[in-house]
């Protein structure tokens, strides 16, 4: 084996059972023999030699591109034993803090996120054939983290606990509030709002894969009136707006755009209105985007640490009312995505190819395994303008879930009458 790639795993696998194969069809095993026996194969000189140099971005790669193959277990399987090993302590060699610090000094660039380029990241992956995301997403196409009440709950029961969970955060008193969904996605919490919440939302995003679904979703449900879609860059924007909502969009900002992101959202935002951040962030301190993920799933992405995110809170002149940090959650969405992902396979395989289906495999097994064994959490950050705006204990939200959920089991009672008249009135 590759002296190297060997020196890097011995003091990695303290437990676990992994077999590596080398080009040259010679077997060497790591960990104490317990567990879930592994086993992967190298099949060039050029994929071992790559992983032995820079992990970080090389095993993705050559896993993807057919350099490697599991033998025995799967590539999350592979993930779960490096990572519950301490596999995020084990990059300590001298070369690799060298790359790490190479990284960094071309992170201005990588996120330059400017209109044109931010517009150029989300094609890249957010305008990927709608019939990839019916594979994996829940019926509401929510592509962020869900909110599991019940660990036993389906994926669409979570995803929509996220929606009324944010919107009673949102503290909707009236109706016809305006309301901004900055990076709406394929429409569906800014559909939950007008619908529930009787709000007046723009929803903006610049897929226009999603502005095209949304728009067809608003008419199809009776809600355009309501709820009006837009392929615009929310420094475009115009206000005001007496709610601000952002789902795992600020991930794509930049961390030289942030203060600029604030600023926008003070100045979109009414003097009483309120705003809710949903974003990934880290729980220690801030450190690179993931190689893999950053070059090939999200181009110009960055997770945030916490002072990372307060610090450009602080200059904007908003106010920090409410923070939840949801741990886990994520790491079980994924788990739902990658489950369903494999489950359909062939279908992704048939729209794209097998190097796709590879690359999509290794993108959600090391998200989950980053949600649950390593730093990465969801920020849930509520901002006013003064500290008077919202009640101040936070009974109102879990009231307010409590009229969410009435209004849920109604509109599904009435959705379900409609269904059977139409079935009854065709026959």
């Amino acid at each position: 084996m590759n002296r190297i790639l060997s020196t890097y795993l011995t003091p990695l696998f303290h437990f676990g059972s992994l077999t590596v194969t080398d080009p040259d069809g010679q077997s060497s095993r790591w960990g104490d023999g317990t567990g879930k026996p592994l086993h992967i194969r190298f099949n060039s000189k050029a994929a071992e030699w790559g992983v032995a140099i820079n992990p970080g971005l090389k095993f993705g790669e050559a896993y993807m591109n057919g350099g490697v193959d599991m033998v025995e277990g799967t590539i999350f399987d592979l993930l779960s034993l490096v990572f519950r090993n301490g596999g995020s302590d084990a990059t300590s060699e001298p070369w690799m803090r060298a790359i790490d610090r190479t990284r960094l000094l071309f992170r201005r660039y990588i996120q330059n996120n400017t209109p044109r380029r931010a517009r150029a990241n989300v094609h890249r992956h957010y305008d990927l054939s709608s019939q990839l995301y019916d594979l994996f997403l829940d019926a509401d196409r929510q592509y962020s983290c869900a909110y599991f009440e019940d660990p036993n709950v389906t994926l669409d029961q979570a995803q929509l606990a996220k929606k009324r969970h944010i919107a009673a955060k949102l503290c909707f008193d009236r109706p016809d509030l305006r309301t901004l969904d900055i990076g709406c996605g394929w429409g569906g919490l800014g559909l939950y709002l007008a619908q529930h919440l009787d709000a007046k939302v723009t929803g903006v995003t610049l897929s226009d894969e999603q502005l095209a679904i949304a728009r067809r979703r608003a008419a199809d449900s009776g809600l355009s009136g309501r709820a009006d879609f837009r392929l615009e860059d929310y420094r475009d924007t115009q206000g005001p707006f007496d709610r601000i909502v952002s789902v795992g969009m600020f991930e794509h900002v930049g961390l030289d755009f942030y203060e600029d992101y604030f600023g926008q959202c003070a100045r979109l935002l009414d003097d009483d209105g309120v705003m809710l951040l949903h974003t990934i962030g880290r729980t220690q301190e801030p450190a690179n985007t993931n190689a893999f993920i950053g070059k090939y799933i999200f181009p110009g992405g960055y997770l945030p640490s916490l002072s990372q995110v307060t610090k450009a809170i602080e200059r904007s002149g908003l106010i920090v009312t409410d923070f939840e940090i949801l741990r886990l959650h994520y790491a079980d969405t994924l788990r739902h995505w990658r489950e369903r992902f494999e489950a359909r396979r062939d279908e992704a395989k048939a729209i794209y190819d097998e190097r796709f289906c590879r690359m999509w495999e290794f993108y959600l097994a090391a998200s989950e395994t980053a949600f649950r064994w390593q730093d990465l959490v969801v920020f849930q950050i509520q901002l006013t303008k003064k500290l008077g705006t919202l009640p101040i204990t936070r009974d109102y939200i879990y009231e307010t879930e409590t009229r969410l959920r009435m209004k849920e089991q109604a509109a599904s009672r009435t959705e379900r009458l409609e269904s059977w008249d139409d079935r009854n009135a065709a026959e």
